[in-house]
């Protein structure tokens, strides 16, 4: 299948202006996130529950460390799909610029609009900001990648993200936060936060990984699937009893070595993930973990189980948050229009009352009057409709 390709691709050619944050462009503009027509859209439709015979397709937006195995997780889940009875070939995007080679079919890919090499060398960048920068470039597009989703919207019943290795890049960054309020804001999505379970085994690491699982929900406020990668080599048992009995964890965290300094008192990183296990406790809760191997398969069946319980957690959690958050920002612009009125009128009558002869000699014209001004009156309409779009076109100035 060939990849669609986004069209209005930003230039890359020699003297070229380096490319700003989106937060610096935003404030250049005048905008905001919601003035940009892919962090507003469907604001009707999305936020109504799914009443059609054709359910919306499921998102699954795959997030982990470099190493974790995210790219792999994908080619597996999309294999696992292909092998049902009838087929469900999902629609994949890849938005890591910097890959070399995926071991899947992307049908759209950010390496056909952004050069990731040449961006790092037009713009003096190192591997991480040549990143975040295609990244950038890429979301000011990202209206035109929800129309093509959206077109095969009826066709299929998964859409799968495979985000930079870097994982801070897409977690922290504007862009990272665009596309995911872009695409939860139009389908049921999740997050599938992606383990290197072999590299988990320790106390300290399992503890970090946690830590950076919760913040990354608490984020997104979005469904969130655990997903224990590479069981073939390590199973996630002991994982999975860290996180049902927090004595346990303590007990592997003391037998641990580096636990207790010269003195045999415990160490001020092991007091602290003693407490943190305590703190997590009530995080593990309500967090679904399944264990897979991408090399092998096993899992992969539980994890999409826990796919379609998350589409009930989306729709009675985070959909009711989303239209609380546009009622309130719909009633907060109302009410700065009315207070903006509200001091018009005061002004206006500050002005009565200072020169009443005026303010008498002010009245309506006449219907006859109207019509005599209408016959003068020549008003030319400007259609603007096909004017490029605020963000295209602007010649930017180099930062020095």
């Amino acid at each position: 299948m060939g990849r669609p390709h986004v069209t209005a691709t930003p230039s890359m050619h020699p003297g070229t202006p380096n490319i700003l944050p989106l937060q610096t462009v935003f404030i250049r503009l005048g905008l905001s996130r919601e003035d940009f027509p892919f962090t507003s859209m469907s604001a009707s439709s999305s936020s109504q529950p799914e009443t059609s015979s054709k359910r919306k397709p499921h998102v699954i937006i795959t997030i982990g460390m470099a190493g974790a195995g995210k790219s792999t997780f994908v080619q597996r889940i999309n294999s696992y799909l292909h092998s049902q009875n009838p087929p469900q070939p999902p629609y994949i995007l890849n938005l890591d610029p910097a890959v070399t080679h995926v071991p899947f079919e992307a049908n759209i890919d950010i390496r056909d609009t952004v050069n990731y090499k040449e961006v790092m060398k037009q713009y003096n960048l190192g591997p991480n900001g040549g990143i975040l920068t295609a990244l950038n470039l890429f979301t000011t597009k990202f209206d035109q990648v929800l129309d093509l989703v959206e077109k095969r919207a009826e066709t299929v019943d998964h859409i799968i993200l495979d985000t930079p290795g870097q994982i801070e890049i897409f977690t922290w960054s504007a862009s990272g936060a665009i596309i995911t309020d872009a695409v939860a804001s139009s389908f049921p999505t999740v997050v599938a936060y992606i383990i290197d379970t072999p590299r988990t085994t320790a106390p300290a690491t399992f503890m970090s990984n946690m830590l950076y699982a919760c913040s990354i929900m608490y984020k997104t406020k979005l469904p969130f699937i655990l997903v224990f990668n590479k069981t073939d080599a390590q199973p996630h048992d002991f994982a999975l009893e860290w996180m049902q009995d927090f004595e346990a964890f303590q007990v592997a965290l003391a037998s641990h070595s580096g636990s207790r300094d010269s003195e045999g008192e415990p160490t001020y990183m092991n007091s602290l993930m003693n407490s943190m296990s305590l703190v997590l406790d009530e995080f593990y809760k309500h967090l679904k973990a399944v264990g897979v191997s991408s090399r092998t398969g096993a899992g992969i069946k539980e994890f999409f189980e826990a796919v379609e319980e998350s589409r009930e957690t989306y729709r009675t959690e985070y959909l009711p948050e989303l239209e609380h958050a546009r009622a309130a920002r719909e009633q907060s612009l109302q009410d700065v229009k009315e207070d903006s009125i509200n001091r018009l009128m005061k002004d206006l009558a500050v002005d009565r009352a200072a020169n009443p002869k005026a303010a008498a000699e002010d009245r309506w014209a006449s219907d006859e009057e109207d019509d005599d001004d209408d016959e003068d009156l020549e008003v030319n309409l400007i259609d603007r409709s096909e004017e490029p779009y605020p963000c295209e076109n602007i010649n930017w100035p180099n930062p020095g």
